[in-house]
């Protein structure tokens, strides 16, 4: 008997238990985790309605390269019940903060080749400044708060943890402490 027979996968690193979602009607909120390549058009029109003047979509893809050295690919992992939670909870704030009509947080995990797309986050609201501001508040506070860890791994074979609150919305080192 292998080691993997005895010790069944933990359902929340078994990725034939995803996606994992929650959606909140009453406020268009949208939240889901998955292995799954991410669809923009659809995380886009989740957020849609006749009443918003501004739909703002971003999209954050795995780069080819980290201060100068190739990147083969990056790998996600996170504790969905908590990382579900917390999505949420950023939503509902951005709502309330924003007055948004919608907001979508879609995150992929597993394995996310070069070019493709670790997060999407749209909103929509009346107007495009509250869109453009909640856009990025949103997606800032993911970084920050989300249990959602990233694996950069190198085309040299090296891998290491990163923290995505250790970068800021340039790219620069932020201190700690």
């Amino acid at each position: 008997m292998t080691t993997a027979d005895t010790h069944p996968t933990l359902s929340h690193l078994d990725p034939t238990t995803y996606p994992r979602t929650h959606h909140d009607p009453s406020e268009n909120i949208h939240i889901e985790l998955t292995y799954n390549t991410l669809n923009p058009s659809a995380v886009l029109s989740r957020v849609s309605s006749p009443s918003a003047g501004a739909n703002v979509l971003f999209l954050g893809t795995t780069r080819n390269t980290f201060e100068g050295r190739p990147v083969a690919q990056l790998s996600y992992s996170a504790y969905p019940p908590l990382a579900l939670k917390t999505l949420t909870t950023i939503a509902r704030e951005a709502v309330a903060a924003h007055g948004l009509t919608g907001i979508m947080i879609a995150h992929r995990l597993g394995v996310v080749p070069i070019s493709e797309a670790s997060i999407a986050i749209a909103v929509s609201s009346g107007h495009r400044g509250a869109a453009w501001r909640a856009g990025e508040e949103v997606l800032e506070s993911c970084k920050a708060k989300a249990e959602i860890w990233k694996m950069e791994e190198f085309v040299d074979g090296g891998a290491e943890w990163r923290a995505n609150k250790d970068r800021d919305a340039e790219g620069r080192l932020v201190a700690s402490g």
